[in-house]
């Protein structure tokens, strides 16, 4: 019964936005992680199938010990998997059951006209197959840097090939070689589905597997060392871990989230990354009143509200939602609550930068959040965020193109939103800066940085000085925004 149990575990935490699917499985420590990986994936895809059966069958309320998720891997190998891995009293309860969920199985292919089960899977409604994305790595500066990282990889076997200079490279990528991105430089782009869950920079926290688009936040936020920063909906924590990189350890970010498990999860994340400077609050940041001294030299905030996961590529996750479709009254929804936690952001009185991201494609979560915030609060301007990205927001209000949009074909990340609001210049709060420059002293001086020791990175440091130097300096000349 263990192998159900710790797939119905990753399955509730997957619901929960703990992480991806694929990181769930390997941090189970589950012996067998392809079986385990193989009966989660399935069971997500044939997941609205699976309850269906479950729920015309009354299973759950003839075993009432029996829940929605485990109830899924167990029916999935009965009906459609390699058969039963399991003893005991769940055996039992399967068996007994067995002929009538088969027989349901067979009414709902004679319903949909259908032979084979797979053709029960419905495509989502407009769904195009997507590209297999490059592998991103950000490397976590807090413990190393780009350079040992990438000699790292190369007495690994690892083909350097450089920093990218187009997309199309990183398209062509292949084998154990790997570039340096164009436009992030703590990125480092390897060839589809190369697998770094046991590798020692991993484990460590060495490097984040995090998607570039998903870079873009914390990276054109950009807060100086020692600034006081919000992450208002943190988990799992990737980018708050971004932040603390950015901010080297020095100030303070206050990450909240409303889900006590998926913020457990995050502090252990953000522990193998190495951050100290956070404070992590079980609260929904929509209760936190922007006038609370605490928050008085907040300067900059990362806002990535719950969206619909429209642009995630990776369908396992986005098959975790409840309501996997994208129907008109979902999206006003979402639509209603983003507008409402943006202008709520707003309101804190010391806040000079704000970036609002989703990982969403619909107009209604993006553009048209971010016009109806700026007609409503007219301090506050877009800044016209990475120049060079490629791709734009839609053209529906004057200012829609210094918004950034990223998806499979045009960027080769996920499906992406990015806009970066700035305060408009006119004197503000003088006196509050004073003050907040005293509260960052005080913060840096409790500074705490971690230190790995025996850190196998650090083998070439003192030979390659120089060329890091040379290589450092043209991502230094990177134009992160311009002010339109």
């Amino acid at each position: 019964m263990a192998l159900y149990q710790v797939a119905a575990g990753i399955l509730e935490r997957a619901q929960r936005k703990e992480g991806a699917v694929k990181g769930l499985v390997y941090e189970s420590g589950y012996k067998n992680i392809k079986q385990l990986y193989a009966l989660v994936c399935e069971t997500l895809r044939y997941s609205s199938i699976l309850e269906g059966i479950i729920n015309r069958t009354n299973l759950l309320r003839e075993e009432k010990k029996l829940k929605m998720n485990v109830a899924k891997v167990l029916v999935y190998d009965i009906l459609i998997g390699k058969g039963l891995k399991c003893g005991g009293v769940w055996k039992m309860i399967a068996r007994k059951h067995q002929a009538r969920l088969q027989a349901d199985l067979a009414r709902l292919k004679v319903k949909k006209k259908v032979s084979r089960t797979e053709d029960l899977l419905v495509p989502s409604e407009g769904a195009v197959k997507a590209p297999a994305l490059p592998r991103y790595i950000r490397v976590n500066t807090l413990k190393t840097n780009a350079e040992n990282v990438i000699d790292y990889f190369k007495r690994q076997g690892y083909a350097y090939l450089g920093r990218a200079s187009s997309l199309q490279e990183l398209g062509r990528l292949s084998g154990k070689q790997f570039l340096m991105d164009l436009h992030l430089p703590d990125i480092l782009v390897f060839p589809p589905r190369t697998d770094f869950h046991k590798n020692y920079l991993y484990t460590a926290g060495h490097i984040i597997l995090q998607d570039k688009a998903s870079s873009l936040p914390a990276f054109l936020l950009d807060p100086t060392s020692g600034s006081h920063v919000i992450d208002a909906c943190a988990a799992p924590g990737n980018k708050t871990s971004h932040l603390a990189a950015l901010l080297k350890n020095k100030g303070k970010i206050f990450a909240f989230d409303m889900d006590t498990k998926r913020l457990a999860t995050m502090g252990t994340l953000l522990l193998r990354a190495g951050v100290t400077c956070h404070q992590l609050a079980n609260e929904d940041f929509l209760k936190v009143e922007p006038s609370d001294p605490k928050y008085s030299c907040v300067q900059h905030i990362l806002l990535d509200p719950s969206c619909s996961g429209s642009g995630i590529v990776d369908r396992l996750n986005d098959l975790t939602d409840d309501d996997g479709s994208s129907s008109a009254e979902r999206l006003q929804a979402l639509a209603s609550f983003q507008r409402k936690v943006l202008s709520h952001a707003l309101r804190f009185p010391a806040v000079e930068h704000l970036v609002y991201s989703t990982c969403s494609v619909h107009q209604e979560e993006n553009e048209d959040v971010v016009r109806h915030t700026l007609l409503e609060n007219n301090a506050f301007r877009l800044v016209n965020a990475l120049p060079s990205w490629p791709q734009r927001g839609l053209p529906v209000f004057p200012r829609a193109k210094c918004c950034l949009r990223a998806s499979p074909t045009e960027t080769l990340t996920n499906g992406f939103f990015v806009a970066l609001f700035e305060r408009k210049k006119g004197g503000e709060e003088l006196l509050a800066q004073v003050s907040c420059k005293t509260a960052e002293q005080s913060d840096n001086n409790d500074e705490h940085v971690e230190k790995a020791e025996g850190n196998p990175l650090s083998v070439t440091k003192k030979k390659k000085k120089k060329k890091k130097k040379s290589q450092q300096a043209p991502l230094e000349k990177i134009q992160k925004s311009e002010t339109v």
